[in-house]
């Protein structure tokens, strides 16, 4: 069971590395081209800034879980350092439970958010305002099915990254 959930959430990753690539080769395009709309022909787009705050938003947010993956988030070791293995396990396991359900939360509180904003635009496309939103959850869920995974199959893993 844990192997096919591995092979899912690797595929998953995948998707989301391609979606970040995209994002942030969408951002630089938009953001360039603007520079040199402004520069060569004195004119701007309307919508590039939008566009490409909403790109920089996704990019961030689909790289979260990827991070939370290979365990390259900060973390304070002060105390952790000093623990036999065992409690180090523990405390990793502990940690990453708390994490998921956190993440969880945060999911379920930004579908509600999101479905009572959606209908608000942004001022220079008819595009919602709830896709920086969307970012969001989908972060938490893809956050919370690799802390799961962190959990269920190497408790120390987390602790042995940070140190």
């Amino acid at each position: 069971m844990l192997r096919l959930y591995s092979a899912a959430l690797d595929r998953l990753d995948a998707a989301a590395r391609w979606a970040v690539i995209a994002a942030m080769a969408g951002m630089i395009s938009v953001v360039s081209m603007q520079v040199a709309l402004r520069y060569l022909l004195n004119t701007s787009l309307d919508w590039s800034d939008e566009v490409s705050r909403l790109l920089f938003v996704w990019s961030i947010f689909l790289a979260i879980p990827l991070g939370i993956r290979e365990g390259a988030h900060v973390g304070i070791d002060l105390l952790v350092g000093r623990l036999p293995a065992a409690p180090k396990r523990w405390l990793s396991l502990a940690m990453s439970l708390a994490a998921a359900v956190v993440m969880a939360v945060l999911f379920y509180e930004t579908v509600a958010v999101a479905r009572e904003t959606w209908d608000e635009n942004l001022p220079t496309l008819d595009v919602s305002t709830g896709w920086f939103l969307v970012a969001v959850a989908v972060c938490a869920a893809h956050s919370v099915l690799h802390l799961v995974q962190l959990a269920w199959r190497a408790p120390g893993r987390i602790v042995a990254v940070i140190e």
